[in-house]
């Protein structure tokens, strides 16, 4: 397997975990009082966004040769690195509600 291909499993198989997360914080986001519940649903949708566009960058790297690798990569580490410290404040957020 190339270093492409080691790449996107890694991310895919994070993303995988980051979605089962953002169920939790759903189904938590659902018992919190009414104020809480609209904070907790604006972090999901910001996440939600954040993962779609991590998605579409993976899509692109997938699309691309194994030449083109390194180019698409930073734009990836970008995205992914947004979207880890999102996941990394709402965490945050949704223990302390």
């Amino acid at each position: 397997m190339n270093e492409k291909q080691l790449y996107q499993d890694k991310l895919e198989a994070k993303l995988k975990e980051w979605k089962a997360d953002l169920d939790k914080m759903r189904a938590k986001a659902e018992g919190a009082t009414a104020d809480a519940r609209l904070d907790l649903k604006r972090e999901i949708e910001g996440l939600e966004k954040k993962m779609e566009a991590v998605k579409a960058k993976l899509s692109e790297l997938a699309s691309t040769s194994d030449d083109a690798f390194e180019s698409i990569k930073e734009g990836v580490d970008m995205a992914w690195e947004s979207l880890k410290l999102s996941f990394s404040e709402a965490a945050s957020k949704f223990r302390d509600k």
